[in-house]
């Protein structure tokens, strides 16, 4: 399996149309079509995840649940093609904690701040309990912490 500084290098050979910059977290920019990596990592699996996004054409979501849809569909394109080309190993194990890690973002998003139901998204980040009819708006949380907002 090569380090990350040797498959960045061959990335970037065989994908010109993004750029690949040292950072402190694994992300991809749509807007700037860039992949950000921790350059000490050993975490092959993770840059090649942020690969598929980019290579799939992954943009924004309209809808929270969308995102787990974007992140599942990253995850097979990396482990059944790019972990095959570049000689990654992508454990399931990894991919059920990335993913899972969602779930819990979305679960907590979608819990009533009041009767603590599951509630549904009725637009981008506003929220609406099928229990007690509250409703709540929520900030984009997928880096810092979850607030939500009884509107």
């Amino acid at each position: 399996m090569p380090s990350i500084a040797c498959l960045v290098k061959l990335l970037i050979k065989d994908f010109p149309e993004f750029k690949f910059y040292n950072d402190d977290t694994f992300c991809w920019s749509p807007e700037s079509k860039t992949i950000y990596y921790p350059v000490d990592s050993t975490d092959s699996a993770s840059l090649l995840h942020e690969l598929a996004h980019g290579v799939l054409g992954h943009d924004k979501y309209k809808k929270d649940i969308q995102l787990i849809e974007i992140e599942r569909d990253a995850w097979e394109y990396a482990s059944n093609v790019l972990s095959k080309k570049y000689g990654v190993i992508i454990k399931n194990s990894s991919i059920n904690k990335s993913l899972d890690s969602y779930r819990e973002w979305l679960n907590a998003r979608s819990s009533c701040p009041i009767c603590k139901a599951t509630g549904f998204e009725a637009k981008k980040n506003n929220y609406k309990c099928i229990a007690c009819n509250c409703k709540w708006r929520v900030n984009e949380a997928r880096i810092c912490g979850l607030k939500r907002y009884k509107i």
